[in-house]
């Protein structure tokens, strides 16, 4: 390029001190912006963990209610093969039902209470 060339493209001070305001001003933003990011991927991975963890107390107290659940069915099956007659079948049955029905009421109290606190505990902010 000719010195005349180069001459006729090149910005007024004025101009270029604004540009490169303007550039130095879009760079700090820019790091705010990231700064900011990085925080929120931080709370979010806060958050995970808190949500893991709630979904892991879930998990652990839905499989003891599985196996309490099957070792009550175990057990009925077990004392249906000892009735003596039709009558105590019925009553077996009977006990059976109720004591599940209980038991699965507190069951799903108890694990709404946990979905509740582990979704309370993932909402709260992490300061």
């Amino acid at each position: 390029m000719s010195e005349q060339a180069r001459d006729r493209f090149e910005l007024p001070k004025e101009m270029r001190s604004m540009a490169e305001a303007r550039l130095d001003q879009a760079r700090k933003t820019f790091e705010k912006f990231l700064s900011g990011a990085q925080q929120t991927a931080g709370t979010i991975e806060e958050r995970g963990a808190t949500v893991r963890a709630g979904a892991k107390d879930i998990g652990a107290k839905a499989v003891s209610y599985a196996e309490k659940n099957v070792q009550a069915s175990l057990d009925y099956a077990q004392s249906l093969l000892q009735a003596k007659d039709l009558t105590e079948v019925m009553r077996l049955h009977s006990e059976y039902v109720q004591t599940q029905m209980r038991s699965l009421a507190e069951q799903a109290s108890e694990m709404g209470q946990i979905v509740s606190r582990a979704a309370m505990d993932a909402a709260k902010p992490k300061n």
